[in-house]
């Protein structure tokens, strides 16, 4: 169920969640893991992390796929995990999100975390921890300049945006990801796209589109169209993901966070 390969320096670690259909990754790089993986993927995760030496965790942002089995790492290997402090709360609760969720990832255990800052040290690399909220509030990138390398958490994960969790946000990501293409990073590690050689490239190409939809959406709501009919235009398949999160995951709530945003702006 887990598949490891390196890429630039970065042993990747790709776990396939069978009932999910979908991968998601852990990265371990200069003595540093990025991203735990969820719970359900623990057994598998264990022997590659009494095999490899690390001497700290960055979590990407606090969403039980990326921080499953960071319990497992503090109770057995006693390394420090960094979050966003908007993050510090959320990992101290056991299973904080709903049945859906914990039927797909697991069942996250609580832990502690220590705040991250603007960079963290690695053991010979220093990172540049990047604010980039939309998909969670307590979102970060981790940027090393000098290799150009840049893990994304959930910003990249597909070039096109097809459904969102109800407390995301398409303007605020997009002002998250014009935030990364400032740096100068070729490669992308992505937590479930995994490694993306030309990731600037694909970064742009996402930022492009989400640019396209928006105006898309505008467009429509200029003519008068509820969001409940743009929904339906612009996007008339609905994934299972829909039902089977009951509404929490929904192309609907890519429509209402545009309008929500042009009506913000309009009376600003």
């Amino acid at each position: 169920m887990i598949h490891i390969f390196k890429k630039e320096g970065v042993t990747c670690v790709e776990g396939k969640v069978e009932k999910f259909g979908r991968s998601v990754y852990t990265f371990l790089v200069d003595g540093m893991i990025i991203d735990t993986g969820p719970q359900c993927l623990e057994a598998e995760l264990i022997p590659f992390y009494k095999e490899h030496s690390f001497d700290l965790v960055g979590l990407t942002h606090s969403h039980e796929d990326h921080s499953g089995t960071a319990s497992w790492i503090q109770e057995n290997l006693n390394v420090p995990i960094y979050v966003h402090p908007k993050g510090i709360g959320i990992c101290a609760q056991p299973c904080s999100y709903p049945e859906y969720r914990q039927l797909t990832w697991g069942v996250r255990k609580e832990f502690l975390t220590m705040p991250l800052g603007e960079t963290i040290q690695s053991r010979s690399q220093e990172w540049k921890v990047i604010y980039t909220p939309g998909h969670a509030e307590d979102h970060i990138s981790l940027f090393h300049e000098e290799t150009g390398r840049l893990f994304s958490g959930d910003l990249f994960v597909a070039p096109k945006t097809k459904v969102i969790m109800d407390g995301e946000s398409i303007p605020v990501t997009m002002d998250s990801i014009r935030k990364l293409l400032s740096y100068d990073f070729e490669s992308l590690f992505c937590s479930h796209a995994g490694y993306i050689q030309d990731g600037k490239r694909m970064m742009g190409q996402k930022l492009e589109h989400l640019e396209n939809l928006c105006g898309e959406v505008e467009h429509l709501h200029k003519e008068g169209l509820s969001v409940v009919e743009i929904d339906k235009k612009l996007f008339p398949k609905k994934y299972p993901i829909v039902a089977f999160s009951e509404g929490e995951w929904d192309s609907l709530h890519i429509v209402t966070s545009i309008v929500s945003d042009i009506e913000k702006m309009r009376v600003i």
